[in-house]
């Protein structure tokens, strides 16, 4: 984890003209002087744009607790200025008051680098409640985050019943106070409980240079990371959001990963199916321009399994729900898995014309052979040994890097 701040306090702005702010806020504040026109004929184009810079799809978690504290530990893509969070209460039965919200470098552990962690507001109010079924964003906090920060958002908790929302597998430790409110504190000491769930956060955002877009990763384990070393960030859209951040050709550098372990493209199970929590994850997301679809590999080897048109007749749902919002629709061909306990030759008859769909329609605007990147070439229905976590089913650190670097940049962009 970073040693130094990377939350900067922005400048107070007044408008045409020169805005000075000299005051320091916190101990990881900067002092910046912008200079805006003195008169202008037409009220400018806006210089930034709200990018999603992370994200962890919501589902159901376990009975919400109140009075705790939840420090979660994440790694931004995407960097900027004016941070705000969302808040997802989206399978709560109740709804949800969070008494403070607050947000800092992430230090080893539990732990904020000292002087970085901020307080979040919402409608200039500490503390806010969420309906049940609902969602809400922060107010944007003044200062810049740089990109791939690692960042610790802290939520307490002051009043939950019901079930909670939160994402099953965050694949990187984080924290919970188990009584009280220690959002605002630096150190560790209260939050003596770890765990994978993410609770209650969902997105985090930006505003970037204006021109500046995102793409939001549509799957299920295999891009939640599943066979990757957790706590390192070597999720394939890690790998991808590296890359791209690299990338000086590229607009697109926030990356929001929408995947669920063992999520299906048709049917409920882990999280809502992806046909169904499309809206949700990835459209309603600011700034995404481009999802890339890598899902169906659970319903091809569920028994009774779906047809390979029934699944096609999904992927063009959501491709013509993707067109209709402005977004480019990257499919990603299925990966192989022979060796797995559920594989059999008529799923994988599946599979094969499900990939070939996904290679020659035309109705994807770009498509990814992850397929061809990651097979054997001696053993087309399984992966290679070098890219295997162990399982048959989910690539390692190297397979997910494998991945990420088959993805053309430029397919990202389309003109919609």
């Amino acid at each position: 984890m970073s040693g130094s701040s990377v939350l900067r306090p922005a400048p107070r702005r007044t408008p045409y003209r020169t805005a000075r702010h000299a005051a320091a806020v916190l101990a990881c504040a900067v002092a910046v002087t912008a200079a805006l026109p003195q008169t202008v004929s037409a009220a400018p184009a806006p210089r930034t744009t709200q990018v999603v810079t992370w994200a962890a799809s919501a589902d159901r978690l376990d009975t919400a607790a109140a009075d705790r504290t939840h420090r979660l530990v994440l790694r931004v893509s995407a960097g900027g200025s004016a941070l705000r969070i969302r808040l997802s209460n989206a399978f709560g039965d109740q709804p949800v008051t969070f008494g403070g919200a607050y947000v800092g470098t992430a230090d080893s552990g539990a732990a904020v680098v000292p002087g970085t962690n901020r307080a979040l507001t919402f409608r200039g109010a500490a503390s806010v409640t969420v309906p049940a079924g609902g969602s809400v964003y922060s107010d944007p906090l003044p200062g810049t985050v740089r990109p791939f920060s690692d960042l610790a958002v802290s939520l307490y908790v002051a009043a939950a019943s019901g079930t909670a929302t939160g994402h099953v597998l965050g694949h990187q430790t984080s924290y919970i106070a188990p009584a009280g409110d220690h959002a605002a504190e630096d150190a560790a000491t209260a939050y003596t409980q770890t765990t994978r769930f993410r609770y209650y956060l969902d997105a985090v955002v930006t505003d970037a240079p204006r021109g500046t877009g995102a793409v939001a990763t549509l799957g299920d384990s295999i891009t939640d990371g599943v066979g990757s070393t957790a706590d390192t960030n070597r999720r394939w859209p890690d790998f991808l959001a590296r890359r791209l951040g690299a990338e000086p050709g590229s607009r697109i550098k926030g990356v929001a990963n929408e995947g669920i372990s063992a999520n299906k493209v048709l049917t409920d199970g882990a999280g809502e199916s992806a046909v169904k929590r499309l809206d949700r994850d990835v459209l309603s997301q600011r700034g995404v321009r481009t999802v890339v679809l890598l899902e169906g590999v659970n319903d091809i080897k569920a028994t009774p399994a779906p047809t390979a048109a029934q699944l096609i007749a999904a992927y063009r749902d959501i491709i013509a729900r993707s067109h209709a919002a402005g977004l480019c629709a990257v499919g990603a061909t299925v990966l192989p898995y022979q060796g797995w306990p559920e594989w059999k030759e008529s799923g994988e008859a599946v599979r094969q014309e499900v990939n070939a769909f996904v290679r020659e329609s035309g109705e994807f605007d770009a498509f990814v052979d992850l397929d061809a990147a990651i097979a054997d070439p001696a053993a087309p229905a399984k992966m290679l040994p070098a890219y295997d976590s162990g399982d048959h089913l989910h690539p390692n650190d190297a397979g997910m890097e494998r991945m990420a670097g088959t993805v053309d940049p430029a397919a990202l962009r389309c003109d919609r």
